[in-house]
């Protein structure tokens, strides 16, 4: 059971049903919601369909996703009967990355198919008391200076709820978006993709992997003892938006870039899509915010969709409860855009390049040996295993320069009072950590003089302890999303200590001056 300590109370939210309104139920939504509950806010996800979907293109966690879950005390319960594998593919090259490269306590990738990932964050959602709608879908969203609207059609007639905010995690043909007039430029699909999970005749001698042919690609994996999840990249046999993917139709496209359909037979999913990749121009517009799918699509390449998704409900939820609570500093909810926007794009980037470097054509065959080539570099290949786990992403984050700023902090070892411990354990209750570690006074007297005027009791955890892993620093503010705020080494002088910090608690943790604000 998770910590759940500080999460019983909200806030009081008159002239508004709820704090939040988050419209979809999927991984994103959901874990979103947790987020909220944590920081006292009161959220409802609305998702229009009655039960999980059975089935999901999405099937796999990266290591910062499970970086992340693990400082919300969840990791032990996504690696609980679930596969890891150390290696990963980039376009389908013959070469593969190698996850184990990784400086990271979850080097490795965790196959969670999405609508099991969903199932484990909806868990944990209603463990926290979180209202989550099943059935109620909504048809229309406006907005106004002080709060959001949403019609609902749901199970006993249509109704209305205003929030504070409303966040669209309704995936890549947002509702939410659209009615925000928020653009989603981008470019469109010059590959079609046809999936299905079947039961192949002779799964012994399948495929493994990613194969290469004339006309384009077939990925083949198991799911588990029966079925394998089959799919083919065309290059050239194109699809009506709008048309249902018939058994026939996908097997005729396994045949054209097979050679033959592999006896497949039982199909229990069939889905389609392109290579089409948008981006939201902003993810917020006033009360309206957009993360998952709803802000960033892509074609689903190296597993990394659901993974940035995650990210985007981690940085966003601590944000709004700042918001809704009262205390953050002015533009601070503006920074989720602002940090998110960049990932994305490096994304759709990446994804792009794998698709060119998929492509059949000849031409395209050197230049892939030459990227093999490159990628049997531990450096190169290290570079390709923290791109498309996520763990290369850093923020620009302002404050006085330091190696960890805008880092996402390691799985540090802590000597404390108590024992040893490791940092994620101090970020379970979504709360910021101010670390102590070379027995400075500036950083208690800070401390001291900001905890009771900004109420920090349950906001940042004061956390006094000796590091081996980081022997230089002597102190660090991570922020509740697992991300450095402001650090300082044991050189830096008591001033530099005592203005940096000072800084950093203004920015991120509180305001109590608004002259001091950093955003503007």
């Amino acid at each position: 059971m998770p910590d759940t300590k500080g999460t019983t109370d909200t806030i009081d939210t008159p002239g508004f049903d709820f704090d939040v309104i988050i419209v979809g139920g999927g991984p994103v939504g959901m874990l979103l919601a947790s987020e909220l509950r944590i920081g006292r806010a009161k959220a409802v996800v609305l998702e229009k369909l009655t039960e999980r979907t059975p089935h999901s293109k999405a099937f796999g966690l990266h290591a910062r996703s499970l970086e992340s879950l693990d400082r919300r005390g969840l990791a032990d319960r996504f690696r609980e009967g679930a596969r890891s594998w150390n290696n990963g593919h980039f376009a389908g090259l013959d070469v593969w990355v190698d996850f184990s490269l990784l400086d990271s306590a979850h080097n490795y990738a965790l196959l969670s198919e999405q609508t099991r990932t969903e199932r484990l964050l909806e868990e944990r959602a209603e463990e926290f008391g979180c209202t989550i709608r099943r059935g109620h879908e909504v048809t229309a969203v406006r907005q106004d200076e002080d709060g959001a609207e949403v019609d609902v059609s749901g199970p006993d007639g249509p109704y209305t709820l205003r929030a504070r905010y409303v966040v669209g995690t309704d995936g890549g043909r947002s509702l939410v978006r659209r009615s925000a007039g928020i653009a989603f430029p981008g470019t469109g699909g010059r590959v079609t993709a046809r999936l299905a999970d079947v039961v192949l005749a002779d799964r012994e001698n399948a495929p493994m992997g990613m194969e290469r042919t004339e006309r384009g690609l077939l990925f083949c994996v198991p799911l588990d003892d029966t079925y394998h999840r089959v799919a083919t990249f065309d290059y050239e046999q194109g699809k009506e938006t709008g048309s249902e993917l018939g058994f026939e139709e996908f097997k005729d496209s396994v045949r054209a870039i097979w050679g033959d359909d592999m006896g497949a037979s039982e199909p229990r999913w069939l889905s389609w899509f392109t290579d089409s990749a948008c981006q939201a121009e902003t993810y917020r517009a006033g009360r309206i915010l957009l993360a998952g799918d709803a802000a960033h699509t892509h074609f689903p390449v190296g597993g990394q969709g659901v993974n940035l998704g995650l990210q985007d409900a981690l940085n966003l939820g601590w944000k709004l409860c700042a918001d809704i609570n009262g205390w953050a500093g002015e533009g601070l909810l503006d920074t989720y855009d602002a940090e998110r926007q960049e990932p994305a794009r490096q994304v759709l980037a990446n994804t792009r390049a794998q698709i060119a470097l998929m492509n059949p054509d000849p031409y395209v065959t050197q230049l892939r040996e030459l990227f093999q080539d490159l990628m049997r570099k531990d450096q190169v290949n290290h570079h390709i295993a923290e791109m498309l786990s996520g763990v290369r992403v850093r923020y620009d984050l302002p404050g006085p320069a330091h190696r960890l700023l805008g880092d996402f902090a390691r799985d540090l070892r802590l000597e404390t009072e108590e024992g040893p411990r490791t940092l994620p354990k101090f970020l379970r209750r979504g709360n910021f950590v101010l670390l102590d570690l070379a027995g400075r006074p500036e950083i208690a007297e800070e401390y001291a003089k900001w905890a009771a005027p900004l109420d920090w009791a349950g906001r940042v955890r004061h956390v006094v302890a000796t590091c081996e892993d980081e022997p230089e620093l002597a102190g660090a503010l991570i922020r509740p999303d697992g991300y450095v705020a402001w650090a300082a080494d044991r050189d830096a002088s008591p001033a530099e200590i005592a203005e940096g910090l000072r800084t950093a608690i203004e920015t991120w943790a509180g305001i109590t001056d608004p002259t001091r604000a950093v955003f503007s």
